[in-house]
């Protein structure tokens, strides 16, 4: 049987100086620190819990760890060596689990390769583009193969919001007139 992967909180507590010095899970040494961190039901110095792969101090990266084949792992780790992962539809090269990506109907694209797939201009986040053919052009681009071979797209999007045929349908005919 499988073990599955889980994520788990990272709390971090002061200890109470009347209190009894809790074990740490880690080294099992006494915590005599004044902060101990509690994660996976244990107690640990912060020193002592450490992500398995690149050995930064998880409680200083964020509130998560994560577990998997008995391994304790930050996010990047984890994502890295479990993430799922799969092709940008520009550049076809492999997209790795935890890097950022742009997104146009169901194609995955890198940061870098968002872009007008004719004269090369970077989108962001809300910019108008257009997809023909699984090609992401500009509006530029667009208007000028619109107003060559009177093409439609597949998708427009404007602000976070997409038009539908009619839309299009109406903005074609504006072109052509």
């Amino acid at each position: 049987m499988q073990k599955r992967e889980k994520s788990f909180g990272i709390q971090m507590l002061s200890v109470q100086p009347d209190t009894k010095p809790k074990g740490c899970a880690g080294c099992n040494r006494k915590i005599k620190d004044r902060y101990l961190l509690k994660a996976l039901d244990k107690y640990w110095h912060e020193d002592c819990l450490k992500c398995a792969c690149c050995d930064c101090r998880l409680g200083e990266v964020g509130s998560t760890l994560y577990t998997k084949a008995n391994l304790i792992l930050c996010r990047r780790d984890y994502l890295r060596l479990f993430g799922v992962t799969g092709n940008c539809a520009a550049c076809s090269k492999l997209i790795p689990a935890f890097e950022m990506v742009m997104r146009a109907k169901e194609n995955v694209y890198h940061l870098d390769c968002f872009a007008c797939q004719l004269c090369n201009q970077r989108f962001c986040v809300g910019d108008k583009f257009f997809l023909k053919n699984n090609m992401i052009l500009c509006q530029t681009d667009y208007e000028e193969g619109l107003m060559k071979e009177g093409y439609l797209p597949l998708l427009v999007r404007e602000y976070n919001s997409f038009y539908n045929e009619a839309d299009l349908q109406r903005k074609r005919r504006l072109f052509l007139y």
